[in-house]
């Protein structure tokens, strides 16, 4: 059973709003695994790991996972010049700039950057690639979500000297991510064949490369540690956030999926408080108010 038959174009059609009850859980689901992947990307910063190492937990626990897919569903069947895009935006791109730039940077800086900045770094490339145009009511959206990702950076982007690095790494992995969004709608990849390809296929590319090249200190890194960013990084990171961002653009398309994952930085921003002792200040509170109505505007006004 091939992965294009499984949940392919040429499966049966499902009642409209069935469809989009399914993209919204799956949309709401990525905000909430891509906030771990916000502060578990910061936490790795602080252990015993370099960025490359982190991407070497990541790309081994996809690999197993991977060969999973592949024994339940088949290989995908993708050309392998569609495949190279896929991973060179979500599998290399966005992953390795976030670990790279955690490293200079705090969880609020990514999730504002690389995922609240996500929505408009979709459209840009939505309109020049696709032609697809702003409704209203998703510029209104838009609009109050820039206010409060403006409301969050203006809370954090001071406290942290040198942070300026971590942020233009930040902004290449959302450019990165978002030209996978604009691919998957225009190729129609179906959300089983694009976790596949991303399980799959990049370890074979990244993991030969680590070993010999990149620098490492995973020798010196804890068994929890390790076990911890290789399940979370590997498998949640890839696998289910892959499905399920891929499922949300199918139904949902890339704007408003996007929109809902704008929540992405309020919320990391909240847990890092707590758990990573980044506090936020008003701004910031405010800025999540902000970005949360935004996403509930575009959510009620229903556009694509």
């Amino acid at each position: 059973m091939s992965a294009d038959s499984a949940l392919g174009p040429a499966a049966a059609p499902r009642p409209a709003s069935r469809e989009r009850a399914i993209g919204l859980l799956c949309a709401f689901a990525v905000v909430l695994v891509w906030s771990g992947f916000a502060l578990s990307g910061r936490l790795s910063a602080r252990q015993a790991f370099t960025p490359w190492d982190v991407g070497a937990l990541r790309y081994a626990g996809s690999l197993l996972a991977g060969l999973a897919l592949v024994a339940r569903f088949g290989w995908p069947r993708l050309p392998w010049r569609r495949a190279l895009g896929l991973m060179a935006g979500a599998a290399f791109g966005f992953p390795l700039a976030a670990y790279w730039g955690f490293s200079f940077a705090p969880a609020a800086h990514g999730g504002v950057i690389m995922t609240g900045l996500l929505p408009f770094a979709t459209a840009l490339l939505a309109a020049l690639f696709l032609g697809e145009r702003f409704s209203r009511g998703r510029a209104l959206s838009l609009g109050v979500v820039a206010l409060g990702i403006g409301l969050l950076a203006s809370d954090t982007f001071g406290t942290y000297p040198g942070a300026w690095r971590g942020d233009l790494i930040f902004l290449l992995g959302c450019f990165s991510w978002a030209s996978f969004t604009v691919l998957i709608r225009r190729w129609g990849v179906s959300a089983i064949t694009a976790t596949t390809v991303l399980a799959l296929y990049p370890p074979l590319l990244y993991l030969p490369v680590w070993w010999l090249v990149l620098p490492s200190s995973l020798g010196t890194a804890s068994p929890g540690a390790i076990g911890f960013q290789f399940f979370y990084q590997g498998f949640i990171a890839v696998v289910v956030a892959g499905f399920l961002f891929t499922r949300a653009v199918v139904a949902l398309g890339g704007g408003l999926t996007t929109t809902i994952t704008a929540l992405t930085p309020a919320l990391a921003a909240l847990a890092a408080w707590p758990l990573l002792g980044e506090p936020l200040g008003l701004a910031g509170l405010a800025g999540v108010a902000m970005v949360s109505a935004g996403m509930a505007l575009g959510v009620l006004g229903g556009g694509r």
